[in-house]
């Protein structure tokens, strides 16, 4: 058993046997119960079919004729993942560049297109992924997908645009710099995924951003912007084949290329380290506990998202239960499951105000133990699924909404029959295997513990705990893109810093 760890589990008795008796104490208040949800709405996804162009690039066609418009999302299986490790933010900066200038159109030009055809375009980028997609009314379906190709392909990356990119992205980290709810969530990454790319600060770090050079730019986007790379969903108003008609008119003539091959490693094995990042002076605490978790193609996805969602997601959240509403220790808590192709994390999360830092820690912990032992009730159960029954099918209603379940599941290698049945899934699971799965993939001795904030008011606090080995990193000393988060410790350093116990504050 770890260091510390008999004093915590002791506490977290202590602490599950307190508010029984502090409920026996309370007066027999009045209370109602909420309404029963309405029925729930039947799943009816529309039919669609798949093709391959010449050039390699797979196309959806998803018939959708409730409205004359049409939306596209087109995913190229590139993003932070395929980053060189000292240029975090790069996939990020080539995605926010790809619709500020053509080689033949500029940003204005592409602007006033899209605004004269009554559309929308956007683009972005993840972990795994980059994206393209836009709506438009049905007759300028091809102007759209055009105009998309024409970003995908001919992006100019003119240096003007690059310097204010790099403007606007320096002063978006120093805002994020300056939110401890920021912090928290990009130390946690880095703390749980170490060296992989999934754990790399995304948007990019201070140090990265002013070494990202047009000639960057051009080779990120030479090696990966292929068809044969890509996934386009074409949603909305049209017949299959207007919907391959138009494609291939758009994107028939994109050049397909080899992909390099890339090694990446793999996901560190869970263990437990707390960090402390310390802001002198803050009045609050971010809060962030939790571990490396299930892929989403893991046979108990739907199950173990169930569980996550009754510890902190929609229709249950015991953790905002506790934290807020019966000790009023915070405005909200939380937890998610968020899965990606090779891995996934379990993050629970809150702020609370710096004196109560200790307890609202000591009661999160708690509730991963308590999920773990403890059956859960079966209305906890079905508040989560009739949570899931009546918003899943809203989700799918809208075009894009469709196009982007469909894409998702085809990114991640999951079947797309799925989307009919995940309702019924969901519906069948009961309360013994929910209690199965949190005993089999949540933890408690492995938990990864951000908090952020300032140290030397609540160290005592969570040494009372049985933390007695974390690690303290002055907020001026903190590199995310460190798995050791430390300035001047190498970038490509899997194996965190030893844990070094705090002196007394």
């Amino acid at each position: 058993m770890k260091p510390g760890l008999p004093c915590v589990l002791a506490t977290l008795a202590i602490v599950a046997v307190g508010p029984v008796v502090g409920a026996l104490q309370q007066p027999a208040w009045p209370t109602e119960a909420p309404p029963p949800p309405l029925p729930a709405r039947s799943v009816d996804f529309p039919p669609y079919q798949l093709r391959t162009l010449p050039n390699g690039l797979r196309v959806l066609a998803v018939p959708h004729h409730e409205q004359p418009s049409v939306s596209f999302r087109l995913l190229l299986a590139v993003g932070a993942v395929q980053e060189p490790p000292d240029r975090p933010g790069l996939a990020s900066f080539v995605a926010t560049l790809l619709n500020q200038g053509t080689t033949s159109k500029s940003a204005g030009e592409i602007a006033t297109t899209i605004d004269s055809a009554g559309g929308l375009i956007g683009v972005g980028s993840g972990n795994e992924l980059t994206f393209v997609q836009g709506a438009v009314v049905k007759d300028r379906t091809d102007l759209a997908l055009e105009l998309a190709s024409d970003l995908v392909q001919h992006p100019a990356f003119a240096e003007q645009e690059i310097a204010l990119q790099r403007k606007q992205a320096l002063s978006a980290l120093q805002v994020g710099y300056d939110d401890p709810g920021y912090l928290a969530g990009a130390v946690f990454n880095r703390l749980v995924f170490g060296s992989h790319p999934y754990g790399r600060p995304h948007e990019g770090t201070p140090e990265s951003i002013p070494r990202i050079t047009q000639a960057d730019l051009m080779a990120f986007h030479r090696d990966w912007f292929v068809p044969n790379n890509a996934l386009l969903a074409i949603v909305g108003d049209l017949t299959v084949e207007e919907a391959f008609a138009a494609a291939e008119s758009a994107f028939g003539n994109w050049e397909r290329r080899d992909v390099p091959e890339i090694q990446v490693p793999a996901p560190p094995e869970r263990a437990r380290r707390v960090v402390v990042i310390d802001r002198p002076g803050s009045a609050q605490t971010a809060i962030r506990v939790g571990h490396l978790s299930i892929p989403r193609t893991h046979p108990d996805h739907i199950t173990f998202d169930l569980a996550v969602r009754i510890l902190g997601g929609e229709g249950a959240n015991r953790l905002f239960g506790v934290l807020r509403s019966d000790r009023g220790l915070t405005y909200g808590a939380s937890a998610d499951l968020n899965t990606f192709k090779n891995s996934g994390v379990v993050i629970a999360e809150t702020s609370t105000r710096t004196s109560s830092t200790g307890e609202a820690l000591r009661l999160m912990v708690d509730e991963f133990a308590r999920l773990r032992r403890d059956p859960v009730h079966p209305q906890e159960l079905s508040g989560a699924q009739n949570f899931i029954k009546g918003h899943f099918p809203l989700s799918i209603e809208a075009p894009g909404a469709i196009a982007e379940q469909v894409l998702a599941r085809m990114f991640f290698g999951q079947d797309l029959a799925g989307i009919e049945t995940y309702v019924d899934e969901v519906g069948r699971v009961r309360p013994a295997d929910i209690q199965r799965v949190s005993r089999e993939l949540l933890e408690v001795e492995d938990l990864a513990i951000v908090l952020v904030g300032d140290a030397a008011t609540f160290v005592d606090q969570i040494r009372a705990l049985g933390f007695v080995e974390y690690e303290r990193i002055p907020n001026s000393e903190l590199d995310l893109n460190s798995p050791a988060l430390r300035r001047g410790a190498p970038i490509g350093q899997n194996t965190p810093a030893p844990a070094a116990e705090v002196p007394p504050a």
